[in-house]
Parts: structure tokens; sequence; C-alpha cells
């Protein structure tokens, strides 16, 4: 992988009839987001709001907490032009972009790997 940013789906949950468990993917994507805590990202939401900020926290869920933000687009979203700091539900996010200097790409690619033949197996 070359690029500079990278873009992450993260909405990936197992449901059962036992209740929601949480997949290997989105495990994946969560520890790969503990490692960038105190890095910029920028957001994209499913209703095209945009927004940069420092990733103060992430859970399990992918709910994400960013300090210092700002919309980029200002025209478009002029109420959130005063916030400073958000939660964002991590069902709501469309993708996020990553420093891409700050991922272990080699790490990601063989963990990606072992997911997939893993699921092959199954």
């Amino acid at each position: 992988m070359t690029k500079t940013d990278y873009k992450l789906i993260a909405k990936s949950y197992l449901i059962s009839s036992t209740g929601l468990f949480i997949s290997s993917t989105t495990m994946l994507i969560f520890s790969v987001f503990k490692t960038l805590t105190d890095q910029q990202v920028t957001v994209e939401l499913k209703n095209d709001l945009s927004i940069t900020g420092v990733l103060k926290s992430v859970d399990q869920f992918l709910n994400i907490r960013l300090d210092n933000i700002q919309v980029l687009d200002p025209a478009r979203h002029p109420h959130m032009m005063a916030v400073k700091n958000c939660f964002i539900r991590g069902s709501v996010v469309r993708y996020v972009q990553l420093p891409g200097e700050n991922v272990d790409t080699q790490l990601l690619e063989d963990a990606t790997r072992r997911e997939a033949q893993a699921q092959a197996k199954r």
C-alpha cells in the first residue's frame, strides 16, 4: 500500500440470536485506531459532514471522540462552527482518513491476510 491516507469502513458487526458480537474485522480496525490516539484524523459521516480533529479515544463499537475539531465545509454546516470537541457514534461513520506515516501497513496487511484465510476456511 502506497497511499498516504487509508479509508477504513467502520461498520462490521455480526448479529446472532444471542445478541451483538463484535467481529474480528472490527477488532482489527479498533486496534489500528487505538495506535493513532492523539493523531490528526478526518472522519466523514454518512450525512456528508467531514470533521478533522485529534483522535482522543475510540471504543470497541468504533465510537470516536475528537478534540480541536474543524468542519471541512463550514458553509454547509454553520451550526458546527462553535463546536470544539465531539463524540461520533460508530454507526454513522462512512470512512476515516488516517495519517499514512503513522500506520504500520505491513502489520495491517498481515492481519488482513490472516483474517481472509480464516474466513475462507469457514
